[in-house]
């Protein structure tokens, strides 16, 4: 970059704020994709000011800019693949604003950590639903960026039904407010659900107002083992269908279960075709125990070899461990994962697992799946060797069969994780040509010089 660009970031920010060595290039260089690109600096801005200094700046001298939450995202989304700036939020804009409890809503920076906001709306008996696996270590700028998922989102649903209002600064250095601190709104267009899931393409998110709601008082969890994945399938859409609303609905197959197993030594059941866990929740013990009832009565009634409810909190996390180490342990079926989040319609769960396994059987290749049943949300994983390029090549042309099913059965590319880089090939078999270039003139609207993080999501 050159000289002058960098002393102005320097002036505007401190030398503290504005790095332009390698060691900080090279630190902010990959996500969890594990690919690498080196930006050409590093800017952490301290308040929505900088980030209009910034971006005009930027915008004037067709400067890059790539907006990044914590790096934890599995598509590509915040890395800089053309250079450019990473503009970091974890130094500075990281804090609780207001938690405003007469209305349930908390204004925050978007480099606060979601798991940072659960503890502390958790001490005034309040409740922020959407919890992804990287909750611990993602940030709420992040997950509204990528319209985050989570295991609460069979009863809770995910980020974009928790955010109220946005503060974002566009490339001019214009600064919007999309949405209100009301449950009701319809005026105008909706902006904040445009900028929902555009992974920093068309604005800079500086303040978010997000949704709060009272904590269930009890929680229960249940454990089903099956002897098919078909039978398992059928147990979750038709007891949803049947009218139980539990707060998650997760499985694993045959596969995952037995590298769970292999790495951990937990005595789940190898044999079985798939297990389920599901939690369920609310504010009157009987009304979860009738939940409970019925759940296992659907379950019996599709094939289900066993059912067992927790009776502690110890048991209940030990029922969740093959669940929260799944993706780690099926690493022992090869050395490179392909993984994916698609989605579809619960009912079609059936459909797509037995078309995945045709899949499987037809390249050769293990593929482990798991996730979220009870929205449709399925995490489907190509093993292959990396060191055998042809195995690798195949392997991709594998996920492109997945994915051409699940579009088939009415699904989606991504349920959690967003386009990015390593999904935007894939674009034009989720949405017409037409589509795809009303995407591309929002895109010009907000950006029209594109600097925001250009090239993701293939436009």
């Amino acid at each position: 970059m050159r000289a002058e660009f960098q002393g102005f970031f320097t002036r505007l920010l401190g030398e503290e704020n504005a790095h332009f060595d390698p060691i900080h290039r090279r630190a902010y260089s990959y996500d969890a994709t594990k690919k690498h690109y080196q930006p050409d600096g590093v800017l952490f801005p301290r308040n929505e000011e900088d980030i209009i200094a910034i971006l005009k700046f930027c915008n004037e001298n067709r400067i890059l800019i790539v907006p990044r939450g914590a790096g934890s995202g599995f598509t590509g989304g915040a890395l800089a693949v053309n250079g450019g700036l990473v503009l970091s939020f974890e130094k500075h804009m990281n804090q609780i604003l207001e938690l405003d409890l007469q209305n349930l809503v908390a204004v925050v920076q978007p480099g606060l950590i979601n798991t940072q906001l659960q503890k502390e709306v958790a001490k005034h008996g309040l409740f922020y639903p959407p919890d992804p696996a990287s909750m611990e270590y993602s940030s709420l700028g992040g997950n509204v960026s990528e319209n985050a998922g989570g295991m609460r989102a069979a009863k809770y649903g995910i980020t974009k039904d928790y955010v109220m209002a946005l503060r974002a600064v566009l490339p001019s250095g214009e600064v919007i407010r999309a949405g209100k601190r009301t449950i009701k709104d319809v005026a105008g267009y909706n902006l904040a659900g445009i900028l929902i899931a555009s992974e920093g393409t068309l604005a800079v998110l500086s303040e978010l107002t997000l949704k709060l709601i009272p904590m269930p008082r009890f929680k229960k969890t249940a454990f089903a083992s099956f002897s098919s994945v078909k039978d398992a399938m059928d147990a979750v859409y038709k007891s949803l269908a049947g009218g139980v609303n539990p707060v998650s609905m997760e499985f694993l197959d045959n596969l995952s279960i037995r590298a769970v197993e292999a790495k951990f030594n937990k005595g789940l059941p190898v044999d079985a075709g798939a297990i389920l866990i599901t939690d369920v929740d609310g504010n009157i013990m009987e009304a979860l125990d009738n939940d409970l009832s019925r759940l296992r009565e659907y379950f019996l009634q599709n094939g289900a070899l066993e059912f067992k409810i927790a009776q502690n909190e110890q048991e209940a996390a030990d029922i969740w461990f093959a669940r929260r180490n799944c993706s780690q342990s099926i690493a022992m079926y090869g050395s490179l994962k392909l993984n994916e989040d698609i989605t579809v319609p619960r009912s079609k769960l059936p459909e797509l697992l037995e078309g995945i396994e045709k899949i499987s059987q037809k390249y050769g290749f293990k593929i482990p799946c798991f996730g979220h049943t009870g929205d449709g949300n399925v995490h489907t994983n190509v093993m292959v060797d990396k060191n055998d390029e042809e195995q690798v090549r195949r392997g991709h042309e594998a996920v492109e069969e997945i994915f051409r099913l699940t579009v088939e059965l009415g699904g989606t590319l991504s349920g959690e994780h967003g386009i990015g880089l390593s999904k935007a090939p894939f674009m034009h078999l989720a949405f017409s040509a037409g589509e795809l270039d009303l995407m591309r003139n929002i895109k010009k609207a907000f950006d029209p010089n594109n600097i925001l993080n250009p090239f993701k999501m293939g436009l």
